[in-house]
């Protein structure tokens, strides 16, 4: 029997944990890159909606009923808010989506790595346990050769003694 070790690269069993730094170039990790993320993130959140129904609710109510007069009726400065709000609401959020594909995709990626492995480690185990179960073969037909011939030799041994014992004990009887 031969025995072939493999030399192999230790495995990093916690490379699909770490953040993808790959990401980093492309759309930055720095201050401003993160803040817009998170603040294109806060735009769904029941926290604004509430917020800014409340202040819309208040900007009315305040012009309407006299309280200021700000913005009267048909409240144009509250539209150039809206639209304001919406021309970098839009881009944000682009680029929070954006990020987010990149994630997607290099999670995808390290996954199909992940899954690869773990093939090529099944494999590997088939193919060991196929070997092993072939030296066991081997082994079992090896033993069940020695038990045969042992079993032949004894049988030999026995007619053996055997022989010798009617050849000792016809001698030992008188008149032989």
């Amino acid at each position: 029997m031969t025995t072939e070790t493999k030399h192999t690269a230790p495995v990093d069993h916690l490379r699909f944990h770490r953040p993808h730094a790959h990401l980093a170039p492309t759309f930055g990790n720095d201050k401003f890159a993160l803040r817009a993320e998170a603040f294109a993130r806060f735009f769904g959140t029941p926290t604004f909606l509430g917020a800014q129904t409340l202040i819309v609710v208040v900007w009315i109510c305040l012009n309407l009923f006299g309280v200021a007069h700000f913005d009267l009726y048909p409240f144009i400065l509250l539209n150039l808010a809206f639209s304001l709000q919406s021309a970098y609401a839009a881009p944000l959020i682009l680029l929070a989506q954006t990020r987010q594909a990149a994630r997607d995709k290099a999670q995808s990626d390290a996954d199909a790595q992940h899954r690869e492995a773990l093939a090529v480690a099944n494999a590997e185990r088939q193919a060991q346990a196929a070997q092993n179960s072939a030296q066991l073969l081997e082994l079992l037909e090896q033993n069940t050769r020695l038990t045969e011939m042992t079993k032949t030799l004894t049988e030999r041994i026995e007619s053996l003694t055997s022989e010798m014992h009617q050849h000792f004990v016809g001698k030992d009887q008188p008149g032989s």
